[in-house]
């Protein structure tokens, strides 16, 4: 029969109720033969619950001498042996970590063979309380990965979702990167969710990679992206870092889109208060559904926008919707009806140019809006998309770069240059056709890169894409020279404030080793030309490793440490304490 517990019985104490024990303890003989079967497995005495079996066992009348000789002839010793075999080893002179590690796998092997969620469940039948033994492993990483990995094997466990809610108690909730393992229970989820959220909030130097595993999390289901966004919306109410918390939420919906390929419009309108305003609301809740813009409701949307009381602006402000109107205005092919154009225009730099201001008394449905840039915002739009979409060649670019630079001092412009260049130059035959050491696209990117910090991520991401590209029409020559150029545009984005993520994608281009050892000279060459101390101590980590690197800079050395390469290790050793 199945066993019942209390909901308390995980906190502690609660008694099992198992009516089929009750009635063998009515009747001794069937309690004796259950224990005596139990008495006749191998090395039963070194089991937990062997004091609760001889209670009941002796309480039914059973034979001392009978179940001593039981226990005693049926003790192997397995435990003991390993333990001896251990000391041997340490003996003969293996290192005592060496000795634990192996015996720990070796453990950690067993018991991802043999384990029966059934049996684990009974633990708490037999022990009506939380086992020392239980408390005692979760103090150890060893053992805390193992409850990882088997409670992602049996989400139903009850043993192991009370052992993860244990661990998530007592501190360790930023181990637990399994999120079906950390949805199984509210409070877990939202102590990793908190973890996850710190980290975003604390880590600018990979705030992508925060924002992808904080996502990646809250995507796991309906369950945990509703009650995640429902958290982080209060939250973007907070005066004090709440945009941070509204970029979150529009960065989770966006990778529910890319990733997840799910339908999260509904949940969105829902949490922003669109069903006040209803006919724009089912405008763009028909264009986010379908993914795509058509001009009826781009018209419905722009007759709102335009009235003496419009919607709020967070209601255009859909990650989605943006990506939809820059894709419209800024990505070669895509045709726009020259009658609508300009309502697109006019909705993309609405979104990215007006300040909704609340009102500071009440009534709070009173509010201010900051249109002074919507009209060059607007005329830099419209300027930068004719410069785009006509000119597209290097050569016919170079006589608007001066036209196109002023627009891009928009940040809005700036994303939908960055959409443009990356159509572009990621066509198989864009290199092929250039003749210039810098093709002047991306040297509009260099451009981007100075004016937009907050952009200089997605250059790069662009900047790697192409890097990494198959460019097998090009000669062996052709190519390096064409990634020393890339190089180069990432030498750039470094001197502008993007250090940490370039290092990164360096030192990870040098662990893998798929990349030609001239290219990462090149690189390390460039950078001490432009770099000089002080260095913080993160750089001095990441770039350090590759300067000391025989390999890499063995041919940039001198006799003496006047060379740069020297220079700047005799400095980081003097001056840093290096891992």
């Amino acid at each position: 029969m199945e066993v019942e517990y209390d909901d308390s019985g995980w906190q502690g104490r609660a008694k099992p109720q198992n009516n089929a024990e009750e009635l063998h303890e009515d009747n001794p003989q069937k309690t004796i033969q259950e224990c005596l079967v139990k008495f006749l497995t191998p090395d039963y005495i070194m089991e937990p619950g062997i004091f609760t079996q001889l209670k009941r066992y002796f309480q039914s009348g059973g034979s001392p001498e009978e179940v001593i000789s039981m226990l005693s002839e049926n003790y192997k010793a397995v435990a003991q042996m390993a333990n001896l075999l251990a000391e041997w080893l340490i003996l003969a002179g293996v290192k005592v970590t060496e000795v634990q590690a192996m015996v720990e796998n070796h453990l950690k092997e067993m018991i991802l063979k043999s384990f029966d969620p059934k049996k684990a469940d009974t633990i708490f039948t037999e022990e009506g309380e939380t086992p020392d033994w239980l408390t005692e492993m979760i103090d150890h990483y060893t053992w805390r990965s193992l409850i990882y990995r088997l409670a992602e094997e049996y989400p139903d466990c009850l043993m192991l979702n009370f052992t993860i809610k244990l661990i998530s108690d007592a501190g360790f909730q930023s181990e637990i990167t399994s999120i079906s393992t950390a949805a199984q229970q509210i409070e877990v989820f939202s102590r990793v969710l908190k973890t996850s959220i710190f980290k975003f909030l604390n880590n600018p130097d990979d705030v992508h990679g925060a924002i992808q595993e904080c996502a990646r999390m809250v995507c796991h289901g309906q369950h945990t992206y509703v009650y995640s966004q429902v958290l982080i919306q209060v939250l973007s109410q907070e005066l004090k870092g709440g945009f941070n918390m509204k970029r979150l939420s529009q960065e989770i919906i966006k990778y529910a889109l890319t990733n997840s390929n799910q339908n999260v419009t509904p949940i969105t309108m829902a949490l922003n208060g669109s069903a006040v305003y209803p006919t724009a609301c089912q405008a763009l809740t028909s264009m986010l559904t379908r993914n795509t813009l058509n001009p009826a409701d781009i018209t419905v949307l722009f007759r709102n926008y335009s009235a003496s009381d419009p919607p709020p602006i967070d209601l255009i402000r859909n990650p989605q919707f943006l990506e939809l109107l820059v894709d419209a205005l800024f990505r070669p092919g895509v045709k726009v009806n020259p009658e609508h154009k300009s309502k697109y225009v006019f909705l993309l730099a609405y979104a990215s140019s007006v300040i909704d201001q609340p009102a500071k008394k009440r009534p709070l449905t009173e509010r201010t809006l900051i249109k002074e840039e919507l009209k060059s915002t607007i005329q830099a739009i419209e300027r930068a998309h004719t410069i785009c979409n006509v000119h597209q060649g290097s050569t016919e670019l170079i006589a608007e770069l001066q036209s196109l630079y002023n627009c891009i001092k928009y940040p809005v412009v700036g994303v939908g240059v960055i959409r443009w260049i990356e159509n572009v130059v990621m066509e198989p035959s864009y290199f092929k056709l250039s003749t210039d050491s810098c093709p002047t696209h991306l040297a509009v990117l260099d451009e981007v890169a100075a004016v937009h910090p907050t952009l200089q991520q997605q250059i790069l991401f662009l900047l790697i894409r192409l890097f990494e590209s198959k460019q097998d029409e090009l000669e062996i020559l052709v190519q390096l020279e064409m990634k020393k150029m890339i190089l180069d545009r990432m030498v750039n984005l470094l001197t502008r404030g993007c250090v940490v993520p370039v290092l990164r994608y360096i030192k990870q281009c040098c662990a893998i080793e798929d990349t030609d050892i001239s290219l990462i000279r090149y690189f390390v060459t460039e950078v001490l030309e432009t770099i000089t101390h002080p260095y913080s101590p993160e750089f001095v980590q990441l770039f350090l490793p590759m300067v000391e690197n025989e390999e890499i800079t063995g041919t940039m050395r001198g006799e003496g440490d006047n060379d740069p390469v020297s220079e700047f290790i005799v400095h980081c050793k003097a001056h840093y304490t290096t891992v």
